[in-house]
């Protein structure tokens, strides 16, 4: 399965899996530290399936909308308790019990992004060579002495073998603001040793990506500019472009490759282009206007056409990081520490302004990068989960009332006052947690339809 309902599906089975992690975490502790739990939902509104299970005979729910979840627990504040029960009710264990049942949630989204980098790392997780394509003249990388052909081994102390490792480690260097060593070998397959200078470089989270950001354009082969297929209702269609079809000049200049065919079309949104194409054994010339869109603050043009790639283009670069079951677990737990880091500092950059709001992704987003994983295999799937559940498991713990890290704000205040914070005060949270939540989400959606609209 493909396209839109690919990437449904693969959201659905996504955010399955991580809100049932994450209120097992709740469930499992609640229970085993004596508090008695009514419901276990995954999903919200109408109940598709449920069923009752265990001594307590709580109730297991699969719920129409699958954007979260919940656990009821015996509470005194939502309804009368039999005085037998009052003693297994929420709001009567101590302070660290509480504490404890609230935590478990984002703990275990912790320990999943673990466990499916382990499985990951263990199964082999496929990468690109960081090989250097394209180098911005006066650039960050230009600064630093990188080369077209340039292969990165070492970011500071950090072997590269991917180009997801060098942008982390990049990231890393980037958020500190400091100097970072590099370790290439040159396409005459001699190591040198460079240095990037990020101490001012507010510029560097900004919209675009941080290797656009830098001037970096990881290496791509020369694929010559044949079409595969035209998107239906688009201006590739309707100039009368046709599968098969290899673009020779457009206004009378030569098209090397594909790179320079999308080019030319992004720096004409809007603007009549004409292009000379061979189809078969003879040439034909078209015209067409590239339909003008919105991506990362931008206009650019766009047709609604896929290249034909030869088989094998590329297969050079890729490579496989793996590692036996024993190295898999502590690469792991370095990996979950560096992404929830990451993800912290990111999200404090973006607080303070020095980085875009634009990185905040909301449902549209993640599904399309779910089914986007999901169609490029197990391993990569498994590390979309993985950053998914540290973003869960970070976003859980923040100081805002609703989440579980406001929670843990009110229980860090009856532990210094010695009481807990009163009723009315606690409503109050709640609707500015709310009011915070339901901005959140609009931004992510304005994102999201962004993204969307600036990429068909």
């Amino acid at each position: 399965m493909s396209g839109f309902g690919g990437s449904l599906l693969a959201f659905i089975v996504a955010i399955g899996i991580l809100v049932a992690v994450h209120e097992f975490g709740h469930f499992w502790v609640a229970r085993r530290l004596g508090v008695k739990v009514l419901r276990f939902s995954i999903g919200f509104g109408r109940p598709l399936w449920k069923r009752r299970f265990g001594a307590d005979r709580f109730e297991f729910v699969i719920a129409a909308l699958p954007l979260g979840g919940y656990v009821k627990m015996l509470d005194e504040r939502e309804g009368p308790v039999p005085e037998d029960q009052k003693p297994r009710a929420f709001n009567r264990q101590p302070l660290w019990i509480r504490s404890a049942v609230v935590l478990a949630g984002p703990a275990f989204n912790f320990l999943f992004a673990i466990f499916a980098y382990w499985l990951m790392f263990v199964a082999g997780a496929p990468g690109l060579r960081p090989v250097v394509g394209e180098v911005e003249p006066a650039s960050y990388a230009a600064r630093a002495g990188l080369q077209q052909g340039d292969e990165i081994l070492r970011v500071g102390d950090t072997p590269t073998p991917t180009w997801e490792t060098v942008t982390t480690e990049l990231l890393d260097a980037a958020l500190d603001h400091r100097r970072v060593g590099l370790e290439v070998r040159g396409a005459d397959d001699r190591t040198r040793l460079l240095e990037m200078d990020l101490r001012d470089a507010p510029d560097l989270l900004d919209k675009g990506g941080l290797l656009h950001n830098l001037g970096l354009m990881p290496w791509r082969p020369r694929i010559p500019a044949r079409i595969e297929k035209v998107v239906p209702g688009g201006a590739a269609e309707q100039a009368g472009l046709q599968p098969g079809d290899l673009i020779l000049e457009a206004d009378g200049q030569p098209i090397d490759d594909w790179v320079s065919w999308v080019d030319y079309v992004r720096a004409r949104p809007g603007r009549l282009i004409r292009v000379r194409v061979q189809r078969g054994e003879g040439e034909v010339t078209l015209e067409l206007r590239p339909r003008p869109v919105q991506e990362q603050g931008e206009t650019i043009g766009q047709i609604g056409a896929y290249v034909q790639a030869p088989e094998g283009a590329g297969d050079a670069m890729r490579t496989e990081v793996r590692y036996g079951p024993l190295a898999a677990s502590g690469r792991a737990l370095a990996k979950t520490w560096e992404m929830s880091a990451l993800t912290v500092r990111t999200l404090w950059e973006m607080v303070m302004g020095r980085a875009s709001v634009e990185n905040i992704s909301g449902p549209i987003s993640i599904a399309r990068y779910a089914g986007y994983s999901a169609a490029v295999g197990f391993a990569s799937f498994l590390k979309f989960l993985a950053i998914v559940s540290i973003s869960l498991g970070v976003l859980n713990l923040l100081p805002i009332p609703v989440l579980d890290g406001g929670h843990l704000l009110y229980y860090l205040i009856e532990a210094l006052t010695g009481r807990p914070l009163s009723e009315a005060a606690q409503e109050t949270g709640q609707r500015l947690g709310i009011a915070i939540l339901l901005g959140l989400m609009a931004l992510a959606f304005y994102n999201d339809l962004a993204r969307l609209f600036g990429s068909g």
